[in-house]
């Protein structure tokens, strides 16, 4: 019950709570080796199973089952597992970006974030599923991707019965219950329930169409009508080769 947690896989998920809950792991893993030579005793979750050396672990990891997140952030709202999540999240509002890639220069505000980023740059991916042979740089990526063949959905809503694979789910479907909207646009009024909406919000205001077809240059702000947009160039090859047959 030690294995390493897994990497949401949904399109829909919010990529900084993923991010957030990734770190938990980490998180949890410095606590137990803090505490491990102090106390031999097993903690084990009431959901899942997974065994804790030390109590304080345990209550953190319950966070990711309930959905919990007390620490708040008196800038934009945004909620944390845990107090440190809280304080890497700060320097997003400083702007601090302290940990920067050596092959492109990118910079981030935690050096996770960094080490992640390097493995594009690497191809690395040395974590592979035995059912389907996809491969992930993370073993946290690889179990939360095994729940696709699994069916495990070990998240509860409290409130109905509906049960979510990742945690992320679970905290987004709470908002249809709540109303809660966390996120507001920095040019208007509007608020978002889920991050990723509000990026793509903003870049109405922005301008800013970061996908870009390699065929003609035309860019998209969503890369879903950058997909639609290639269909074109699929069915001008098959028109483009018949021509020059004549």
């Amino acid at each position: 019950m030690s294995d390493p947690e897994p990497c949401r896989m949904k399109h829909t998920e919010d990529p900084e709570e993923q991010r957030d809950l990734m770190e938990e792991s980490e998180e949890l893993s410095e606590v137990e080796e803090e505490h491990h030579r102090k106390d031999e005793k097993s903690f084990s979750c009431s959901q899942c199973g997974k065994s804790f050396t030390c109590k304080k672990s345990l209550k953190i990891h319950m966070r990711v089952h309930t959905g919990e997140k007390p620490f708040s952030c008196d800038q934009c709202g945004k909620t944390f597992l845990s107090a440190s999540h809280l304080k890497r999240h700060l320097r997003v509002h400083m702007k601090e970006k302290p940990h920067s890639c050596s092959v492109c220069g990118k910079s981030f505000s935690q050096l996770q974030t960094l080490q992640r980023h390097q493995k594009t740059h690497t191809g690395v991916r040395e974590y592979m599923c035995f059912e389907c042979e996809k491969t992930f740089t993370t073993a946290e990526c690889l179990k939360r991707h095994q729940r696709i063949h699994t069916g495990e959905k070990p998240y509860k809503f409290s409130h109905c019965d509906k049960r979510f694979s990742v945690s992320t789910d679970l905290k987004t479907h709470e908002r249809i219950h709540t109303g809660e909207k966390p996120y507001k646009c920095s040019h208007c009024d509007k608020r978002f329930s889920v991050s990723a909406n509000l990026k793509r919000h903003e870049m109405n205001h922005t301008g800013e169409k970061p996908h870009t077809c390699d065929q003609c240059g035309k860019s998209f702000s969503v890369k879903t009508h950058l997909n639609r947009h290639m269909k074109v160039h699929a069915v001008e090859k098959p028109h483009q080769h018949s021509l020059r047959s004549w």
